[in-house]
């Protein structure tokens, strides 16, 4: 397949760069060009081929990409949220499994060890995490228990200095090639704790998931623990409950807002442009009514996403932010990044279903960032709970 030039360019109808600090724009313009040189130009063919780049979890690491939010002292960026947030903009910009990769190794597996972890973790897990060196992976869903966790079977019991952990977890990113884990899990009478799982402990395995359609060039897999033998020093201290791990999908969640609409921009671009190229009835497509029409309500979607996720972004580092605008800005990035993504294939006719154009993959990468990390519905449901008071979920 021939690499192709990256010529995206970053619509701004609001002008809301103005919003940004130079430190914003430099970071998400690092990002940008990382994305154009390494992953634009190949992952085309990973996604075809339904591989894992492997290679970029270390430049992910040299980027900063991983936990740009935990402090410098434990390898982190210290960056702020709106940073975070433009990072997996980009990121998933240039694909929704690179972002996934990213976000699971900051919010899902350094932010609980950072903020529930002891001292002793923090240092031995998130500069290697950090880095690249190792990457890690979140074990919260379960064969039977996806949107309630609360259900979890997977269960530990004490053993000594040791716990021993038993259970099963399914669509885990990053698991068959993460060196450590931080599961969730049930100890004698029911309380659900965090534990860091690592890999070459006996009975540990990760069985990758094949056949995928979707987030192709991320790599997919189960956790199933077989009396797995965990020291206790490896449970986290700081959290008990099912707050532990909601905490971590609410920055996650917070990155995928971005993130979708990265996914979004980079549809819009690519109709765009494809719109002022293609001839048809003796001029260029852009020049009709319909395909006008789709352009234009494309573009108003990114702008009032763009302009949420920069208000959520002020929110998160004020310390105001509630996990249900979180949920509503997740779920929103969502739809509207997969109505872009149909109104740009159609656009673009038949070639957009080739791999010359980004447009399928992204569309095929998206049916699963609506389900992941809380579905479409149950994140409505979350916003009607939080504005009636009434619980819709039993």
């Amino acid at each position: 397949m021939a690499v192709r030039t990256d010529l995206f360019q970053h619509p701004d109808y609001f002008a809301l760069d103005e919003l940004l600090s130079e430190e914003h724009k430099l970071v998400r313009e690092s990002v940008r060009n990382y994305v154009k040189k390494e992953i634009s130009p190949i992952i085309e063919d990973y996604a075809q081929r339904a591989e894992f780049p492997e290679q970029i979890v270390k430049q992910l690491g040299e980027m900063g990409c991983f936990g740009p939010t935990v402090p410098v002292q434990y390898g982190g960026g210290g960056l702020d949220y709106i940073s975070y947030g433009l990072m997996m903009q980009e990121l998933e910009r240039g694909d929704s499994g690179v972002r996934s990769t990213a976000s699971v190794q900051g919010s899902l597996v350094m932010f609980p060890i950072y903020a529930y972890g002891s001292e002793e973790q923090k240092k031995k897990f998130l500069p290697k995490l950090a880095s690249g060196e190792w990457l890690g992976c979140f074990g919260l869903t379960e064969p039977n228990h996806g949107s309630d966790p609360s259900s979890m079977l997977t269960n530990f019991k004490a053993d000594g200095d040791h716990v021993i952990l038993n259970g099963a977890k399914m669509w885990i990113s990053n698991s068959p090639f993460a060196q450590v884990a931080v599961v969730w899990a049930k100890d004698e009478s029911g309380e659900v704790h965090g534990l860091i799982v690592e890999r070459g402990m006996e009975g540990f395995s990760t069985p990758t998931t094949h056949g995928k359609w979707s987030l192709r060039a991320s790599a997919t897999g189960e956790l199933v623990f077989d009396n797995v033998r965990v020291p206790r020093t490896n449970i986290l201290p700081g959290v008990k409950g099912l707050r532990g791990p909601l905490s971590c999908l609410t920055k996650a969640r917070f990155g995928i807002a971005w993130g979708a609409l990265g996914a979004a921009m980079d549809c819009y671009d690519t109709a765009l442009r494809y719109a002022k190229e293609r001839e048809q009835f003796g001029k260029p497509i852009a020049g009709f009514q319909l395909q006008q029409k789709k352009l234009a309500e494309m573009l108003t979607e990114i702008t009032k996403a763009q302009l949420m996720v920069w208000r959520l972004g002020v929110l998160m580092n004020e310390g105001k932010v509630t996990p249900q605008q979180v949920s509503m800005a997740k779920r929103n990035s969502c739809e509207i990044a997969t109505q872009i993504c149909r109104d740009a294939r159609q656009i673009l006719g038949g070639m957009g279903i080739t791999g010359e154009y980004s447009i399928m993959r992204h569309m095929m990468n998206l049916e699963s960032v609506i389900t992941y990390e809380g579905t479409h519905d149950i994140h409505l449901l979350i916003t009607g709970m939080d504005i009636t008071g009434l619980n819709a979920f039993k």
